[in-house]
């Protein structure tokens, strides 16, 4: 019955809606951008939703050479998630390593009635008299591990002496390496502090960067040390099929920055906090008060910062050459992959700054990532089509060799100031339009076009590497490259929303593809309350209930012009419902937008009628 009512003379009037049925608000979604940083866990998709978040798990800088010679480098990953999270809620990051990585430890062995921390030259422990209880293991990180990385070199000709040969040496005393130290030991209460310093402080001036207070061995305690740390790692496996997956081992979340807790599967006797001997798969009692290095594991190698930085100028001197599966070609691949399980990392942007459509190897890891967002069916993809120093003819290839409308291509490099170094760098456009992106949905809608001076502004650009002409713009926009050109007195703006499908539909542009991203994520997420609900006329009628708020919200704020769902007998038929199916058709008509604004001016002779008066 119809809430419907005249109202006649004044009152106080209670009504009731049921709307319990509608969806909850969906979760927050953003970018997710694979590269390399200072620290942090490898190949594990890792949300953070400010900036300082971001410093705190992956770091910032990177400081190579000694002397007069030393240098410091940003990485490409930080610049492209400090523009993102300018304005989005959340960005996943995706540290990558290259190959035959695996973390440094050290073991905390027992010995008699506590158990000593020792530093152990390989993997095989004696047990006995010396009984592993457990380790402390370093994070999949590619500066803090052990003293073994093996040199690499940064691949092309041209490099600065500065960027080869000593990259990430991680000797014993260096200050990317780690120290660790176990103090204040109390017999009494079975609690100890455990110090995790910077490897080149000394005893006399400590230079701790994380600190556990009073942490127990006893597991039945909130201050049991896995517990307070974390001892979660990840292993990137592939099933009989070669879908990808990561196996997670351990109990609790890694809270540390750089390392995790490991236990022991022997089973031996440790001093709990009551002062009374029990059995546990942990099998300690107190650690000594002593510090040491870790050691053992071989590090990954890390693709140089400022190989990956400024160095991306030319075929002959590019940042790195991923066609070597020790160059890091295995590396993306296997962070593409993890990405692909949609139903685990909602994600709806991607980004590789570093990779580059026309260098050498690059170009198949670019094929792999729009497979993926294909794939997935609700990833955009954001493309650096070349190096630094490339011409607009040399954008115009790279695009031709492209047919997607999950994938857009930006075009030229960008200036901006970094505050942090203290002078001005070059990033490829990928870095700055990821910004313009998560602009364009926090004042707008998906269904916007990310361009133009309404929400195309690059304000953190100060200039580009190639002041477009509008014969430049031409040239771009007819390849389906979008330009980022510069008005004079109004700044830099992204200036075209083409996606690179060469034929012509709506979906030839960015706008329109991402209204269906949009659409499809929040039809999967409203209606899934309804998988293995009976096939009625009821659950039907509640399918239009739950999606169509959604498309009418997109008609009254532009997105659309008009929809119909369609859910009923027609596509419900007998033999579809045999199969356990239900379908549903949903008919859209994309809102386009006015890239082109013709304005022709008339002038008419004195005394003419104009010929488009309305008529009365």
């Amino acid at each position: 019955m119809a809430n419907t009512s005249v109202f006649l003379s004044a009152g106080v009037f209670t009504r009731e809606f049921d709307l319990s049925f509608l969806p909850q608000e969906i979760p927050a979604v953003g970018a997710a951008i694979i590269g390399p940083t200072v620290r942090g866990p490898a190949f594990v998709p890792t949300p953070v939703s400010t900036y300082s978040e971001y410093l705190r798990w992956f770091g910032d800088i990177f400081t190579s050479g000694s002397g007069a010679s030393q240098r410091t480098y940003k990485y490409l990953t930080t610049h492209a998630v400090q523009e993102y999270l300018r304005s989005g809620e959340v960005i996943t990051v995706v540290k990558i390593l290259n190959q035959g990585y695996q973390p440094a430890y050290s073991y905390v062995l027992s010995s008699g009635s506590y158990a000593t921390l020792q530093t152990a030259s390989s993997s095989s422990v004696t047990y006995g008299a010396n009984n592993m209880s457990f380790k402390i293991v370093s994070l999949s990180d590619g500066e803090i591990t052990n003293s073994g990385r093996t040199s690499a070199a940064v691949s092309g000709s041209g490099v600065a002496a500065d960027e080869t040969g000593t990259l990430g040496i991680l000797a014993s005393g260096s200050a990317y390496n780690l120290r660790w130290e176990v103090t204040n030991v109390d017999p009494v209460r079975g609690v100890f502090d455990l110090y995790i310093r910077r490897g080149d402080d000394l005893n006399n001036r400590k230079i701790v960067l994380e600190q556990y207070s009073q942490v127990s061995l006893d597991p039945d305690t909130t201050n049991y040390l896995p517990r307070v740390v974390g001892d979660q790692s990840y292993t990137l496996r592939y099933d009989s099929s070669g879908e990808p997956y990561l196996e997670r081992s351990g109990s609790y979340p890694n809270r540390s920055r750089f390392i995790r807790i490991e236990g022991t599967k022997n089973t031996l006797a440790y001093l709990n906090q009551a002062g009374s001997i029990r059995d546990s798969a942990l099998s300690a009692s107190l650690p000594q008060a002593v510090s040491g290095t870790f050691s053992g594991g071989t590090d990954g190698n890390v693709i140089h910062p400022r190989a990956m930085y400024e160095n991306i100028w030319s075929v002959n001197t590019q940042g790195f050459n991923p066609a070597s599966a020790s160059w890091g070609q295995t590396a993306y691949q296997d962070a593409i992959d993890i990405l692909s399980n949609k139903d685990q990392y909602d994600i709806n942007l991607l980004i590789t700054p570093g990779l580059i459509d026309n260098l050498t190897g690059h170009g198949a890891i670019i094929t792999r990532a729009i497979n993926m967002c294909e794939d997935r069916g609700d990833v955009f993809y954001i493309i650096d089509p070349t190096y630094k120093g490339s011409t607009v003819g040399q954008a115009q290839q790279a695009a031709e060799g492209r047919n997607t409308n999950y994938a857009a291509m930006y075009y030229p490099w960008c200036q901006v100031n970094d505050n942090d170094l203290g002078r001005s760098v070059w990033l490829p456009p990928s870095c700055a339009v990821a910004g313009v992106f998560a602009f364009n949905d926090r004042v707008a809608h998906p269904w916007y076009a990310p361009a133009g001076f309404n929400r195309g502004s690059l304000d953190l650009v100060t200039q580009t590497e190639r002041l477009m002409t509008q014969n430049d713009r031409d040239n771009l926009y007819i390849k389906s490259v979008n330009p980022i050109a510069t008005f004079p007195r109004s700044g830099v703006f992204v200036w075209g929303q083409k996606t690179l499908q060469k034929k012509r539909s709506a979906l030839d542009r960015i706008n329109v593809r991402r209204l269906l991203i949009d659409a499809k994520r929040f039809v999967s997420f409203a209606v899934r309350n309804l998988v293995f609900e009976n096939n009625t006329v009821e659950t039907r009628a509640r399918f239009i209930e739950l999606v169509e708020p959604y498309f009418r919200n997109a008609q009254n704020q532009q997105g659309i012009y008009d929809y119909r769902i369609v859910i009923d007998e027609r596509n419900n038929t007998p033999d579809v419902i045999d199969r356990n199916e239900m379908r549903a058709q949903i008919y859209l008509k994309p809102a386009k937008t006015a890239e082109f604004i013709i304005v022709d001016f008339m002038v008419m002779p004195t005394g003419a009628a104009f010929p488009l008066d309305a008529k009365e």
